[in-house]
């Protein structure tokens, strides 16, 4: 008897063995990875492409650098609609205490930034960003509002001349001393630089109503004066895209000057019929202009 129960246990030994060796097979198919693209159901491969190709890139962070005799509370309606439209905005103070020191202090605000840059400058502004974006490789665009777009050397006074305009803002202005500093003009000393009130709309402001020009000539910030004369570095729209906005009327910076900086860095730009301070009077222009450079780089 024992010999007819022999193939009865062999048999029940079997069974689970072969049971567990096709579940593991199962298993096996569906955990390890496919070596032939053949093995991937179409329609699997397929979702999986196309979710890749949907998948929409951050939006960049918009950094506004204001320039002299103004804060960046000027970029307000600027930045309220970036910010409706779901753009990450920042607009950090500049120091406005001389080119090197206020680049320094830009280029350590954008090292902190992840993720790509559009950065915008107005006026002196643009002569920052024009230094402190140099080998940032997040920053993928510059838009010079009426703006400084210095070259390698040049001062803010020397590029003044370029185009062979006339600026009024050097008439117009009135100094006080800074303390600590020697309250001598450069290079024995230095002294902060305002436009006078009374002339501050004309000068500044001349599209802007009266009363909105009359609290920015109260509130202005103060440049040095050796920030006109110090020479600017390495620039970056030598390598990094850039867009411009004349502005026509300018009684600050030349229209001819800001023509001849924006063919000279090869911007894409745009001329309104403006004071200097177009950002104000015209935001929507200045918005415009910096969603193009965010279309372009995208």
């Amino acid at each position: 008897m024992s010999e007819a129960f022999t193939p009865v246990r062999r048999t029940r030994r079997r069974r689970p063995t072969a049971i567990l060796i096709a579940v593991v097979a199962v298993i096996l198919a569906v955990v390890l990875p496919v070596t032939s693209s053949a093995a991937v159901p179409p329609t699997i491969a397929t979702a999986a492409a196309a979710q890749q190709h949907l998948a929409p890139s951050p939006k960049p962070t918009i950094v506004f650098v204001h320039g002299a005799f103004a804060d960046a509370s000027g970029f307000a309606e600027s930045i309220k609609t970036l910010q409706r439209l779901g753009y990450p905005v920042l607009a950090p103070p500049n120091p406005l205490r001389g080119l090197d020191q206020d680049a320094a202090t830009v280029r350590s605000f954008l090292s902190t930034i992840a993720g790509p840059i559009i950065l915008v400058g107005h006026s002196y502004g643009g002569a920052v960003i024009t230094n402190a974006a140099t080998g940032n490789a997040n920053v993928k665009a510059l838009v010079y509002i009426a703006a400084f777009a210095l070259d390698e050397g040049e001062s803010l006074a020397a590029a003044t001349q370029l185009g062979g305009g006339h600026s009024d803002l050097l008439a117009n202005v009135e100094f006080r001393p800074i303390p600590g500093v020697n309250p001598a003009a450069p290079p024995d000393g230095d002294l902060d630089a305002y436009i006078k009130p009374a002339a501050f709309r004309a000068v500044f402001a001349a599209d802007v109503p009266a009363a909105t020009a009359a609290v920015m000539a109260a509130t202005q910030r103060p440049g040095t004066l050796s920030s006109l004369l110090g020479p600017s570095g390495e620039p970056a729209w030598k390598t990094i895209p850039s867009w411009y906005l004349v502005a026509s009327g300018d009684k600050v910076i030349p229209p001819e000057a800001e023509r001849a900086m924006a063919a000279r860095a090869n911007a894409r730009t745009i001329e309104i019929r403006s004071s200097h301070v177009a950002m104000v009077s015209h935001p929507g222009a200045v918005t415009a202009l910096v969603l193009s450079a965010v279309k372009a780089t995208r």
